[in-house]
């Protein structure tokens, strides 16, 4: 997908990174393609200054889609750390398309 490249499991922080190239702008349809391909639903849409935080869920499992303009930073995050199964699921989806 143009925009994104590779995916980066973060253990300690319990987040899975993706390496993503765009402005705060472009983040949105962005995010509707990478929800499309991992098949998270969106469920709520945040937004700030320089920052995006969409609250997505993956077959009943909610997880965070962070962006930070400033940093350049995408990630989901759970919030259970025992969800973190799902971000090591997602990961090897992402990998596999």
């Amino acid at each position: 997908m143009a925009g994104v490249g590779c995916a980066t499991l973060d253990n300690s922080e319990h987040t899975l990174l993706f390496e993503l190239t765009c402005d705060f702008e472009q983040f949105p349809p962005l995010a509707v393609q990478l929800c499309q391909r991992l098949d998270l639903q969106v469920r709520e849409r945040n937004w700030g200054a320089d920052r995006h935080q969409w609250l997505v869920e993956f077959e009943g499992t909610l997880l965070w889609l962070h962006f930070e303009f400033y940093s350049g930073s995408c990630w989901l995050s759970c919030q259970q750390p025992q969800d973190f199964e799902v971000l090591q699921y997602l990961k090897k989806l992402w990998e596999s398309q």
